[in-house]
């Protein structure tokens, strides 16, 4: 099937909306600007969002920093042991003046839900958050309801404090489509943060919509028709495959980490401004994409590679499409 490739005014509308976002948000949490293209990205190719950081560092406040920002509608759930899967999707609750059930939707019917400390819940809890986002819809009682559309979840893990935890599995974390971690700010962001604290003054609470949700509707279709050449594709390919044949990598990337790489160049490639995916689009998002799918060897961890140093590593090994191939004394040397 023949994609049209996105306009100049679609684009143009695209870095519009995205530069008028980044300056809401950056005027709540300074110092992020990596964190906040990376929520834009993937809210762009329909993607979920992992954060996992300590606590404090402002992975909540850029969810809901967002959400205001396009005048969207928030679900936010404080994952707990005794958080039931009902919490989440909702439930149907009987009328006995009406003699009939009537649903009452839980908090993941909304354009962004914050799932926090997804960690914190049971499996079966945690299955019922990763279905809805599989599927994007929910079904209770045998009834399926659509989620709202757009729909993200922007997910949160604290990786300290692990006692009574339950970590994700390999294969629950592959449904999101990047892993970011915010990090501490530097001084002088984190000074900017408590001047704009003065007065006892919240600057979520003055946060005015830039953005509609028709308008990330559009700006996801524009994202959909970005033109992603044979080449690309096997790039893409090329470091996936690495992934999978890695001597330092006991499992390699699915399919699926394919699929949405793809969808997260096409997201930065309009991002930029441009119709076609070219390969630095493809690395700006590797690693994001790529490495919390990956489970290093036993002699990896040993070593104290990560599995980010590890695409890293994979990034500047793989032959970029138009190049001349790397002969063996190359790729060594571009290993850290």
């Amino acid at each position: 099937m023949t994609v049209t490739p996105p306009t100049a005014a679609e684009l143009e509308q695209v870095q519009r909306f995205t530069s008028a976002i980044e300056e809401s948000m950056s005027a709540v949490v300074a110092g992020q600007g990596d964190a906040i293209r990376a929520i834009i990205t993937t809210v762009l190719a329909r993607g979920h969002l992992l954060m996992e950081d300590v606590p404090g560092v402002g992975k909540t406040t850029l969810a809901r920093a967002f959400a205001a920002s396009i005048d969207a509608s928030v679900g936010r759930i404080q994952f707990t042991p005794d958080l039931l899967p009902a919490d989440v999707t909702g439930v149907s609750i009987y009328r006995s003046d009406e003699h009939a059930f009537e649903f009452r939707p839980g908090p993941v019917f909304a354009h962004v839900v914050i799932a926090d400390e997804i960690n914190r819940a049971s499996p079966k809890t945690q299955s019922a958050l990763l279905e809805s986002m599989q599927e994007r819809a929910v079904t209770v009682d045998g009834t399926t309801r659509a989620l709202p559309n757009p729909f993200t979840v922007v997910a949160t893990q604290n990786p300290i404090e692990m006692e009574g935890t339950y970590p994700l599995p390999e294969a629950q974390r592959d449904r999101f489509m990047a892993q970011i971690s915010v990090g501490y700010p530097s001084r002088e962001a984190e000074m900017d943060m408590l001047m704009g604290r003065d007065g006892g003054v919240d600057p979520l609470a003055a946060i005015v919509p830039v953005a509609h949700t028709q308008d990330v509707t559009l700006a996801i279709g524009t994202a959909n028709k970005v033109h992603a050449s044979p080449a690309a594709k096997q790039y893409i390919l090329d470091l996936v495959g690495a992934t999978r044949e890695h001597a330092a990598l006991r499992l390699g990337a699915s399919p699926r980490a394919s699929l949405q790489l793809l969808a997260a160049s096409r997201a930065t490639a309009a991002l930029h401004g441009r119709g076609h995916i070219i390969p630095e689009d493809v690395q700006e998002r590797a690693v994001a994409v790529l490495s919390h799918r990956l489970l290093p060897s036993h002699e990896a961890r040993v070593a104290g590679l990560s599995t980010r140093d590890i695409v890293e590593e994979i990034v500047r090994a793989t032959r970029v499409p138009g190049t001349p191939r790397m002969n063996t004394r190359e790729a060594v040397a571009a290993r850290p």
